[in-house]
């Protein structure tokens, strides 16, 4: 809008149309549903040229005029209102956006134009919506709006005054540690939302690419619990399974783009081929049902609870401590064997230590990345087959196959 010269005139006309827009919304409501709303199309746009008026006598010096036109209005709203109340019609809603629509007119003649522009849009969106709106409320889930809100909380707090500087000869950043916890619980939290969303509808193949972006292991030990009670559908849990787990390399090329882009060239076609694997070997288990488990989602962690979040910063704060550790003192082939052993349990915490390693070469990463990729693909495979013994055979061929495929992309 930089381009466009903001004259007197065209400030009224915005003032003007926006005024018309949320009357229009208003008449329409009041056609649709018949009640007893202040205002229609005509008064809302003759409320907002009283606010843009009322401004410019502002600025030409009778100062009174602004603030007298905003209490006029609000005693007009005040008497729609307990007219309203009569009727037994209870919400302020419409006298609220009158207000408004005198602020954005008062504003188009003195404010730059996004402002009054901002919030005129706005308002008119959030009346039309109203019945959209209520319906999402209604099926919010109560425990995860309140994880989202103490997160957001904790971020908002938290990140804003810790150090953004290097403490310890581990270089460890407070600002930059919680900043990578954020992202890799946003990434995470998008899986369980779509999850917990749209499982239940999308059989257990989607359920299984959902829930991997969350945590492929946990996933698999929930599909291996629906396998070991229902052994008919065993294949089946089998295929989310390994999906589930193919969405961990996808997962992880994107921390890889985000954290520790300088490792990309090495790691992005490796992470595809062994994702692509994943998903030819999840394929060859059949079609998926229309049926799903409400135990996938509910196993499923809410990342952006305090405590995972908590959890994840210090695992990662650990292993970045004992990566550099097994650097030190161990050489390349300490390093390789922590990989092999940290794969068996959660092992973003350790990629990311990986990708945070100043002094650490990118061949060396990325060999470390790859094994403990295989070692957490082995055990994600004998989790399953010790709780689904009717699909054992199949489980270990296929995860079997997976895991030997990881041997050549090593040291390539």
């Amino acid at each position: 809008m930089s381009g466009i010269e903001w004259t007197f005139e065209l400030r009224f006309l915005i003032a003007l149309g926006l005024g018309f827009l949320v009357g229009l919304e208003r008449e329409t409501t009041k056609a649709e549903h018949k009640w007893l709303v202040i205002g229609g199309v005509r008064t809302f746009p003759i409320i907002a040229m009283i606010g843009f008026g009322t401004a410019w006598l502002f600025k030409q010096g009778v100062t009174f005029v602004l603030p007298a036109g905003l209490l006029a209005v609000a005693a007009l709203t005040v008497v729609a209102y307990l007219a309203k109340v009569k009727a037994e019609r209870y919400g302020a809603t419409s006298e609220l956006s009158v207000l408004l629509t005198f602020v954005v007119g008062a504003l188009a003649a003195v404010a730059e134009i996004w402002i009054p522009m901002a919030l005129g849009i706005v308002n008119a969106f959030l009346l039309s919506e109203k019945a959209r709106l209520e319906s999402a409320v209604e099926r919010l889930d109560k425990n995860e709006f309140l994880a989202v809100l103490k997160f957001l909380l904790i971020t908002l707090i938290v990140l804003p005054v810790l150090p953004d500087r290097e403490y310890t000869r581990f270089g460890l950043n407070p600002y930059s540690i919680w900043i990578i916890v954020i992202l890799v619980s946003s990434i995470g939290f998008a899986g369980y939302y779509l999850s917990k969303r749209l499982g239940h509808r999308a059989g257990l193949w989607l359920s299984g690419v959902l829930g991997g972006v969350v945590s492929s292991t946990a996933l698999t030990v929930a599909m291996g619990r629906i396998a070991q009670r229902q052994p008919d559908r065993s294949r089946l849990a089998l295929q989310s399974a390994v999906i589930g787990s193919a969405m961990m390399y996808v997962r992880i090329l994107v921390l890889v783009a985000v954290i520790g882009p300088a490792y990309l060239e090495s790691l992005w076609w490796k992470l595809l081929v062994l994702f692509a694997v994943g998903v030819v070997l999840s394929l060859s288990s059949g079609l998926s049902d229309r049926k799903v488990d409400g135990e996938v989602a509910s196993a499923l962690p809410n990342p952006f609870e305090l405590k995972p979040a908590l959890l994840f910063a210090v695992a990662f704060v650990g292993l970045l401590v004992v990566t550099r550790l097994a650097q030190d003192w161990l050489g390349a082939e300490g390093l390789l064997a922590l990989s092999a052993v940290v794969g068996v349990i959660d092992i973003d915490p350790f990629i990311l230590s990986l990708l945070g390693m100043a002094n650490g070469s990118a061949g060396l990463a990325t060999s470390a990345i790859i094994i403990a990729m295989m070692s957490n693909t082995v055990a994600k495979g004998i989790y399953f087959s010790v709780l689904a013994t009717s699909a054992r055979r199949d489980t270990l061929i296929r995860y079997g196959i997976w895991a030997t495929l990881h041997l050549p992309l090593i040291f390539s």
